[in-house]
């Protein structure tokens, strides 16, 4: 997603993929994967992420999202969010 802009961000909420084309909507729905409960990643959805994307981008995007969603966890914990940030509490799996 090359040039993003916070308008185009503003779009990735419920529905959002009426507002990409299907390679941004694959890696949108591999980030819903690794962010949500954990899993296995759907076999359609493997499929149309090998469509889209190749192993290296793959790997790029999923360590970027880990990347971000394990440092979001360390501000937070250390109490370092901006103060106008919303927080939404999801409980560990299994506590």
């Amino acid at each position: 997603m090359a040039g993003l802009d916070e308008a185009t961000a503003g779009k990735v909420t419920d529905g959002y993929e009426a507002s990409f084309d299907a390679r941004e909507v694959a890696a949108l729905e591999l980030t819903d994967c690794l962010i949500g409960m954990p899993g296995e990643v759907d076999p359609q959805l493997a499929e149309r992420l090998r469509m889209h994307f190749t192993e290296e981008e793959l790997t790029e995007l999923m360590l970027g999202v880990g990347l971000f969603l394990g440092m979001s966890k360390v501000l937070i914990l250390l109490g370092l969010e901006p103060e106008s940030m919303p927080v939404t509490v999801i409980p560990t799996p299994g506590s």
